[in-house]
């Protein structure tokens, strides 16, 4: 299609996802109080007339005058995006789809038929994890305090956990990638696994807030049995690479076998004018023996 035609498939397509993306978010702002109660869950939240609650539960509240209404419209707004997710997703594929090759296509659909259950898994043990977290980070409230948290604030750390946990979910997907295209060899993956496990066992302490380490392994624990997973996979397709190219196996400087199979001398009158090129279709001899090709010898 010329420039014209793409820019115009772009605008509709655009316009399809944020139409759907509207209409999910007008949805969500009729529900958007079962919405917030939802997401608020994981809080203890204090009994009424209950002004000094210490560590043991948190009122949660709004802050300021436009709270109420810029926390139902950040909520709707997010909702919409990711329930309208398939909808917006499906266009961008429809837009890009055409230009791939089918072995790219192919590594697409397997990359995206992988993340979304990863991601999902990963949000779903965020959300699991969540009021464990918070009773941690309430409990540190000193005693005759009252614990007054912003709706807002919930709502940004519960978004913020679930993900944190999906996008983390993501990495040995990343890897297995990378070994398919050629980037990284299973060999080296498996020799990084100390620095692997220890790096991601500090990013589940740093990245979860709780101070005990239910919250690290959690997280740590099933990113470290899904890196093993992608190390065993990435060393089974380099066996199946190496099974199909003979020279996996040779050095940088090491030159592969040579084929010294003799092949019988042909002469002049044998060569055919179907090996010339496409457009050498026709092929003469000189007096002296030599075979010309539209006027060039065989040196030529």
């Amino acid at each position: 299609m010329p420039l014209v035609e793409h820019l115009r498939e772009l605008r509709n397509r655009l316009a399809k996802g944020l139409l759907a993306i509207a209409a999910v978010t007008v949805v969500a702002l009729v529900y958007s109080e079962e919405l917030m109660q939802f997401l608020t869950k994981s809080v203890p939240t204090c009994a009424a007339g209950v002004t000094s609650s210490g560590g043991n539960c948190a009122i949660v509240s709004f802050n300021t005058l436009m709270a109420p209404f810029s926390t139902t419209i950040q909520l709707s707004l997010t909702a919409g995006l990711v329930v309208a997710s398939p909808v917006w997703l499906y266009q961008l594929w429809a837009f890009i789809a055409p230009g791939l090759h089918k072995n790219e296509k192919k590594y697409t659909y397997a990359f995206v038929g992988a993340a979304v259950p990863l991601f999902a898994a990963g949000a779903y043990l965020a959300y699991l994890i969540l009021p464990v977290s918070v009773k941690v980070l309430i409990s540190l409230t000193p005693e005759g305090s009252a614990n007054i948290l912003g709706l807002n604030d919930v709502l940004d750390f519960t978004l913020r956990m679930v993900l944190v946990f999906g996008l983390a979910f993501e990495l040995p997907l990343v890897l297995v990638m990378l070994n398919l295209t050629g980037v990284l060899t299973g060999r080296r993956m498996a020799g990084w696994w100390r620095g692997v496990i220890m790096g991601v066992f500090v990013f589940g302490a740093v990245i979860t807030p709780t101070t005990d380490p239910v919250g690290m392994l959690a997280l740590a624990g099933p990113i470290t049995i899904l890196y093993l997973a992608a190390v065993g996979f990435s060393l089974l397709n380099d066996k199946r690479r190496a099974r199909n190219n003979p020279d996996a196996e040779l050095d940088d400087d090491e030159a592969s076998e040579l084929d010294l199979t003799p092949e019988p001398v042909r002469g002049p009158e044998t060569v055919s004018a179907a090996r010339a090129l496409p457009e050498q279709a026709t092929g003469e001899s000189d007096g002296a023996g030599s075979h010309r090709v539209n006027g060039y010898d065989d040196i030529t």
